[in-house]
């Protein structure tokens, strides 16, 4: 069905949703029986579309353990799987799993990656990719606490749409979609990361708690894009002036020191069940490749919503946004491709095609 073996790539992460925003704000934290059962579906899902190897990385919080047992209980029950091997390293239980493990599936070669995480699984992924310089996009599933990138998805439609890029049955110019994010540098490059969704400065001087989520600690906030159905520090921008994923630019936001001296005083969905009054100064339009100097005299850069990066009195912290930065399977244009072009119809009988199979399937 496809034009020939195919391989993907699949990073779980078994402690997204772990940090402290799930205590203070009620937010949901998916067991390892049900990321298991999330890469299950995809497995599934890639298996009946023609994809037959799949490379995952292994891990010590049970994913691995778990789904070894389901793979081989559930093939004696006639399920169809792919071929699935566990990368060959040996995981510590930190980011530096995830950094290998892109590493690896990029050296192997896989047409597409699925991840399970939240924002910083995905953004260590895009990291690594991104250093590899390899084009290899991401499909990424939601499984952290405000996941503001990746999408809130059934991990069966997510695996469709990466047999549909990786068999070859969708051709990249439609399976894959551009995407932005926030280049943040210290010293002219001397400290750099990135970010996926939002760069948040923030007056304090120290990494603590690795979640930011306390309004008023907040300096300002520039954002890749700005979703008013997102959840996250990402939401200010949303409600304040929306901008899509794949629209021109991004999205600068100042806050003010208190109520009183805000033009806008916004409420926003900052983390799952927390609303907040976030005093805004101004926000401005963040056009791609214009840098933008943090004002503020010492603070931390957090990224996608964890403290990353103190800076001190004199350091030069600066916020540059890039476009068409690293590329995503768009699942919902791949199954819209898929059955505009009749891809998943079969003849009702095999020595008799319906004239109407003939005609999608024709150039």
């Amino acid at each position: 069905m496809g034009e020939g073996p195919a391989t993907i790539g699949i990073i779980a992460n078994p402690v997204s949703a772990r940090d402290i925003r799930r205590v203070v704000a009620n937010a949901s934290n998916l067991q390892i029986a049900d990321r298991v059962n999330i890469v299950l579906r995809v497995l599934t899902a890639v298996h009946s579309l023609g994809v037959n190897r799949v490379l995952m990385m292994p891990d010590r919080g049970g994913i691995r353990a778990m789904l070894s047992r389901h793979l081989g209980r559930e093939r004696n029950l006639h399920h169809q799987f792919p071929a699935v091997e566990f990368l060959d390293m040996e995981p510590i239980s930190t980011v530096d799993d995830t950094f290998q493990a892109a590493r690896l599936l990029q050296a192997s070669g896989v047409a597409a990656i699925v991840v399970l995480g939240g924002d910083g699984t995905h953004r260590a992924v895009v990291r690594e990719l991104m250093n590899g310089d390899t084009g290899i996009p991401i499909a990424g599933l939601s499984t952290g606490t405000n996941n503001a990138f990746p999408e809130m998805r059934e991990s069966t439609l997510t695996g469709m749409a990466v047999a549909l890029h990786a068999t070859g049955m969708i051709a990249p110019e439609y399976a894959l979609a551009p995407n932005k994010l926030i280049e943040v540098s210290i010293n002219e490059g001397q400290r750099h990361d990135i970010a996926l969704v939002d760069a948040v400065i923030s007056h304090e001087r120290h990494i603590g708690a690795r979640a930011l989520w306390k309004t008023e600690s907040l300096h300002s906030l520039y954002l890749t894009f700005a979703d008013p159905e997102a959840i996250g520090l990402s939401a200010i921008g949303g409600m304040l002036q929306p901008v899509g994923r794949r629209d021109p630019g991004g999205l600068a936001v100042h806050l003010a020191d208190d109520g009183a001296s805000a033009g806008v005083l916004l409420r926003a969905p900052i983390a799952p069940g927390m609303l907040r009054d976030v005093p805004i100064a101004h926000w401005e339009p963040m056009p791609a490749g214009q840098a933008f100097t943090v004002p503020l005299q010492g603070g931390v850069v957090a990224l996608d919503g964890e403290r990353e990066m103190p800076f001190d009195a004199g350091d030069r912290v600066r916020v540059t946004l890039r476009e068409n930065a690293f590329s995503t399977v768009d699942v919902a244009r791949c199954l819209h491709t898929a059955a505009h072009m009749g891809l998943l119809r079969h003849p009702s009988q095999p020595h008799r095609r319906h004239p109407s199979w003939q005609a999608t399937r024709s150039p």
